[in-house]
């Protein structure tokens, strides 16, 4: 019979005592399993002043609240669905024998995207009379109190000690499981008191973690040691944030990156001077200066970041470009190196790629409802090209690769190539240019013809060959994306005239073009409302009569938070908070100019009018500019008006 054993992804702990009625038979019987159970009540245990606990740490489980009837009612689940996922979990269980993880309810049901995180540990908080809270906040976590439990420890079990009530002297515990009755037996003892654990969902746990166990003492130590660098290696499978035994020099370079990871940096830049060095990160798109190392440390520190990096480290005249592939605080990192000689020694620069981040779709991206429809109908097209364009740095390579998990099913081929290859995405074949090979864009697209594909993913188109590739691959069958460099998105149709292609094969081929920026996005914990004077809002593009009778609307997001009050907008709250680490906002959004291919922009492209012109045509047919996408995100609360005047400062229309 299947069980259904709680925790957090979804385990129930009561067994099933069910009558069997006369159609009951097997579906009963894991009904009965799922919703039935009869509840075990247990007393909470006291702690002695001496730390030595009286009874071991039994959750409690309220009544017959089994998980499987709890979602039933709260998550709108069918009965038929969960006899389904409890015969699946039977099957699991009788293939994998004791292992039993990825059985679980909850976690059969995530799977299914039938139920929610939410869903689950709401109704788990049901099951075992638990406070439930969605969001770790800083201000919820006592540092000092936290140490008290090793960072192996905390992060192995998905637990973190928050707060001491004073007045009942209680210890509040964030926790991902609540049936871990020996962790919490031996984290009762650790905080010195009695524990009232509180569900939290394991991602944020994770991270509160990864921010509390800091080792800011790695600088301090630094300046104390003056030792070699050791040429020893980190294991690939060991997380930095654990390694506390290794040389001074290591440490500090460990530091550094674990550092730039919990602050979503996307480069770290190593700079020698005269007589220091400096390290700066790029936190949504604006360097800050977050360390610096004594002159007499700057080769050692180059040394070891090359040998990490695998490049050779006798050179020292010529520029080189490394890799390094590392787990750092719970994620898989991928680090682009790059080094270049100046007259101190040799700057550093670190691209870091976040292998589980780009596990994304477009829903995540920011994309306005009416983008969202269209951009979903072109990629599933089966053939055409789709373009995206921006500066360096927008998020054009993260938006294909948003596109392609999108699409990818066992029954398309889909073959990518690029410079570099940046994220492994499972289920397609991506291959790396190489110039001195004469492995390029164009002819890596030749040679994809003869396999078979339904979707090509081209890095960058650059030059006539390549996009002539393109366009040749298009009107064979198959779907193309790729990214070109234009300021906006009717400059990327006369930018193809301009490479040679002739204007009737632009547009037969070409589908849409997607241009877009990044905006950083207001902190939602500091973020303060006010009222926008008309000027402000004529600037951006929102008619300020419509805007304060509340009934002038861009478009929907996809948002958190809520919006701003009527009449009002969010702006950054000078000196920002803890949660945005004082700098008012925290991660980015990107804003998008969609321009879909109408008959008025072909006919126009036929006879190679000017961007301008097309743009204008656009603006006919219903495209938004980036200016105007970045005003619905204002509206939104997304971002300020400041930040999208900022990164639309060339946006005139």
């Amino acid at each position: 019979m299947a069980s259904d054993k709680a925790d957090p992804k979804g385990q129930n702990s009561s067994k099933g005592s069910g009558a069997h009625s006369a159609r009951g038979g097997k579906d009963q019987n894991r009904l009965a399993a799922a919703g039935g159970a009869s509840g075990q009540h247990a007393a909470r245990n006291a702690v002695s002043t001496a730390g030595a606990v009286k009874k071991p740490f039994v959750p409690r489980l309220v009544g017959p609240r089994a998980l499987g009837a709890l979602l039933l009612k709260s998550a709108g689940l069918t009965e038929a669905l969960l006899l389904e996922v409890l015969a699946e979990q039977e099957e699991l269980r009788r293939i994998g024998g004791a292992q039993t993880e990825g059985t679980r309810i909850g976690e059969l049901l995530l799977k299914r995207h039938v139920v929610t995180e939410e869903q689950v540990l709401r109704a788990l908080g049901q099951q075992f009379d638990m406070t439930v809270v969605m969001e770790l906040r800083p201000e919820m976590v006592d540092p000092d109190l936290a140490h008290r439990v090793p960072i192996n420890f905390a992060k192995q079990h998905r637990l973190l000690l928050l707060r001491r009530h004073p007045d009942t002297d209680t210890v509040e515990v964030a926790i991902a499981d609540p049936t871990a009755v020996h962790v919490l037996d031996d984290v009762q003892r650790a905080a010195g008191g009695n524990v009232e654990p509180v569900l939290i969902p394991e991602s944020q746990i994770l991270e509160a973690i990864n921010k509390v166990y800091s080792r800011d003492r790695i600088d301090a130590d630094l300046q104390k040691k003056e030792d070699d660098v050791e040429e020893a290696e980190t294991e690939e499978d060991v997380d930095l944030v654990d390694l506390n035994d290794e040389a001074p020099i290591i440490r500090w370079v460990n530091s550094v990156i674990f550092h730039a990871v919990r602050m979503r940096a996307s480069d770290i830049h190593m700079e020698p001077h005269e007589k220091d060095m400096v390290v700066r990160y790029r936190v949504d798109n604006t360097l800050e200066e977050s360390k610096r190392a004594p002159r007499n440390f700057i080769n050692s520190i180059t040394a070891r970041v090359k040998i990490m990096a695998g490049l050779n480290i006798a050179e020292k005249r010529l520029p080189q470009d490394g890799r390094i592939r590392r787990k750092i605080a719970g994620k898989d990192i991928d680090m682009r190196v790059a080094t270049v000689p100046t007259g101190f020694g040799e700057r550093i620069t670190i691209r870091l790629l976040d292998r589980s981040a780009v596990l994304l779709n477009l829903t995540d991206l920011g994309f306005g409802e009416d983008h969202l429809e269209t951009m979903t109908e072109m990629i599933n097209r089966p053939h055409g090209i789709i373009l995206v364009t921006g500066p360096t740095g927008s998020g054009k390579t993260t938006t294909l690769y948003a596109a392609l998990s999108q699409i990818n099913t066992p029954d398309i081929n889909i073959l990518t190539v690029e410079d570099p290859v940046e994220y492994q995405l499972d289920g397609i074949s991506q291959i790396q240019v190489n110039p001195k090979i004469e492995l390029t864009f164009a002819a890596a697209i030749r040679s994809f013809l003869r396999h078979d594909p339904d979707v090509i993913m081209v890095g960058e188109i650059r030059d006539h060959e390549t996009a002539s590739m393109a366009i040749t691959a298009s009107l064979t069958g198959h779907l193309v994306l790729s990214t070109i460099h234009t300021n906006d998105a009717a400059s990327a149709v006369t930018r193809l005239v301009d490479m040679g292609i002739e204007p009737f094969l632009v547009t037969s081929s070409l589908a849409a073009v997607l241009a877009q920026r990044l905006v950083r996005r207001l902190c939602p914990s500091c973020r303060e409302a006010y009222r926008p004077t008309e000027a402000e809002l004529e600037r951006i593009g929102i008619p300020p009569a419509a805007f304060f009778r509340g009934d002038f609307k861009i478009a929907s997001y996809k948002t958190k938070a809520p919006p701003p009050p009527p009449g009002m907008l969010y702006r950054r709250h000078e000196g920002g908070c803890v949660a945005c680490n004082k700098r008012s906002y925290s991660g980015r959004s990107a804003i998008y100019e969609l321009l879909a291919i109408s008959e008025e922009v072909r006919e126009l492209s036929l006879r190679k009018a000017d961007a301008s012109t097309l743009k204008k045509a656009a603006l006919r047919s219903g495209m938004r500019t980036l200016r105007t996408d970045g005003a619905g995100k204002v509206m939104a609360g997304l971002t300020s008006v400041e930040e999208v005047m900022l990164v639309t400062a060339e946006d005139r229309d």
